[in-house]
C-alpha cells in the first residue's frame, strides 16, 4: 500500500511540473489575447464616436410590425397578444 502511494505520489508531483513549466506560455498567450480585446473594442469604440453604429444592421426578425404582430418578432407569444412591457 505504501508504494502504491509513493508512485501516486510521483505521479502528482510530475504533473504539477508540467503545469507549472507550461505556466509563462499560457501567460503570454492570455495577454495576446487580452491586447486583441482591447483593441477590437477601441476599433469599435472609435467606429461609434464616427457616427457609424457600433453593432451591425438589425434583422427583420428582431422587429416586430405591430401590435398583435404572430411574427414571431419580440413578442415570439403564441396569442399574439400585444406586449406591454410590464
Amino acid at each position: 500500500m505504501g508504494f502504491l502511494s509513493f508512485i501516486v505520489l510521483l505521479a502528482i508531483a510530475y504533473l504539477v511540473w508540467r503545469v507549472t513549466d507550461q505556466l509563462p506560455d499560457l501567460i503570454f498567450r492570455l495577454s495576446e489575447i487580452q491586447r486583441d480585446v482591447a483593441e477590437i473594442r477601441r476599433r469599435l469604440a472609435e467606429q461609434g464616436v464616427a457616427g457609424e453604429p457600433a453593432s451591425g444592421p438589425r434583422a427583420s426578425s428582431d422587429v416586430a410590425t405591430g401590435p398583435g404582430s404572430t411574427t414571431g418578432g419580440l413578442h415570439g407569444d403564441e396569442t399574439g397578444a400585444d406586449y406591454t412591457g410590464s
